[in-house]
């Protein structure tokens, strides 16, 4: 009983998984954004390698690093527990590393020291990080040995930004001591005594560190990080007053929430959201240009030509004034207002109406939608259809919790729940359900006439947006000509 309650403690269950089936993919889609996993491994100080990736933009700015956050796994977990954090962070443009901890995982190592040894490797992973160029701030996520982790290499580095820290013990010993009440082992007090005192000198032996030294109270009043503690109500591994002691004693500004569930149990989506505004207020991170709007800004691009008061301004407002008219004739306007010259050239180009509308792309007559146009149209840069699509494009069984790898179905189609419901209401705000018409009653004659000539109508104005489109494109790269011919002569 006391070997299996040692490796309870330092040899837990181990994730044996498939990156490529339970991490995210390559490159995959998030948000109308592509993204990239890149895939590294780094050595720690006892010469364990260790395996690791990082999530960020496909494509970011030479000069704008971007935050990033050290998601850290819990004593059974691995880098799979991340992906929920991708998802949360990627988003509002912080990036997200995570890595399996040393006898977690991939990783080399025969044992965890819940958060003892594996401070020494987010330590290896944050110096890894501040070498990297497109990296600025720099945030930790922890849960549970990953919590405890953080807060013992936090009160290190007082650089670091925030810190998330989910359901950490406050003291490895009295932790022991509980769980032996919890899984009621009937043995005297005192024999109990002994027989942790017996385990300690083991566990010394085999993973090389102190049980009566994982104590997180002795460095919290000297931690200064900003931090945001989360425990479940009804967690009976690491019961809530662990969270309690840690916070009442936190040095830094902290906050906590509580919630519903277990230690194991998904998070609820406030909990996520207050998280993702945590980050966002400790990190800063930039604001990149959306893909809908790179697509807009052929219309408007002159390239290297820079509107100074040595250019001949009436051409520049000529232009503008054609750009208007084209585009109010796109969007159905029977005329353009005439642009007056009194307005900066800047404020003009800022009041050309957007030449094509989300509303364009979509028919009137729904009920005629085929298949590549519903494609097509969830394929839509803007909204949650394409998030929803990302998440259930995958061809992993489950992107959430390390220990949900083996888990049931009902727990993998509940991760997917919300994106689910979103996904619905977005095909719910269509007058006319997305789906074929095969099983309807049949018309009357003149009722197919008249539905005939509705659709070509329908394929009529479509073609003709596209061809003033076209012009509009065309005249674009006609002005931009003429106007470099006249400032070059």
């Amino acid at each position: 009983m006391i070997d299996q309650f040692i490796n309870f403690v330092i040899r837990p269950p181990r994730a044996d998984y498939n990156p490529d089936q339970y991490l995210w993919e390559k490159s995959f889609t998030l948000a109308g954004r592509a993204y990239q996993r890149q895939d590294l491994e780094l050595r720690n100080s006892r010469g364990h390698t260790l395996q690791c990736s990082h999530y960020l933009p496909s494509s970011i700015p030479e000069d704008t690093p971007l935050p990033c956050v050290i998601y850290c796994h819990g004593n059974s977990g691995c880098r799979a527990d991340a992906n929920e954090a991708a998802v949360i962070l990627l988003p509002s443009n912080i990036t997200v590393f995570t890595l399996d901890f040393s006898g977690s995982g991939l990783s080399d190592g025969d044992y965890v020291s819940l958060g003892w040894h594996e401070r020494d490797d987010l330590k290896v992973v944050v110096t890894y990080l501040r070498s990297n160029k497109h990296v600025s701030r720099i945030g930790l996520w922890g849960r549970s040995m990953g919590a405890v982790t953080s807060l013992l290499y936090g009160a290190e580095d007082p650089s670091v930004a925030g810190m998330v820290l989910d359901s950490a013990f406050s003291n490895l010993y009295n932790l022991m001591m509980e769980l032996v009440d919890v899984y009621k082992i009937r043995l005297p007090k005192f024999t109990v005594k002994m027989a942790v005192q017996y385990m300690r000198r083991v566990i010394e032996k085999r993973a090389k560190f102190d049980i009566m030294n994982l104590n997180c109270l002795q460095v919290t009043p000297k931690t200064f990080i900003p931090a945001l503690f989360g425990h479940a109500n009804c967690d009976k591994f690491v019961q809530p007053h662990h969270s309690e002691l840690i916070y009442n004693s936190y040095a830094g500004d902290k906050n906590i929430i509580k919630f519903d569930g277990d230690h194991n149990s998904s998070r609820p989506q406030f909990y996520y959201d207050s998280v993702s505004i945590f980050f966002y207020n400790v990190l800063h991170p930039p604001q990149l240009p959306s893909a809908h709007a790179s697509k807009l800004e052929k219309y408007y691009d002159l390239g290297d030509l820079k509107i100074g008061a040595d250019k001949d301004e009436n051409l520049i407002y000529e232009i503008i004034s054609r750009l208007r008219s084209t585009g109010n004739d796109v969007a159905g306007s029977s005329s353009a207002p005439s642009v007056p010259t009194t307005k900066f050239v800047g404020d003009l180009i800022s009041e050309i109406p957007p030449v094509i509308t989300e509303i364009d792309t979509i028919p009137n007559d729904y009920s005629t939608i085929n298949g590549d146009e519903l494609s097509n149209l969830q394929d839509q840069p803007d909204g949650e259809t394409e998030e929803c699509c990302s998440y259930t494009s995958s061809n992993r069984e489950s992107w959430g919790r390390c220990s949900s790898l083996g888990g049931s179905e009902e727990e993998s189609s509940a991760d997917c729940m919300v994106s689910k419901n979103k996904f619905q209401e977005t095909l719910e705000a269509f007058p006319t359900p997305l789906r074929s018409t095969q099983g309807k009653p049949s018309y009357s004659s003149e009722g197919d006439k008249k539905k005939k000539k509705k659709k070509v109508a329908t394929s009529q104005s479509q073609k003709q947006k596209k061809s003033k489109t076209e012009k509009l494109e065309a005249l674009s790269r006609h002005l931009r000509l003429c106007i470099l011919r006249r400032i070059h002569r």
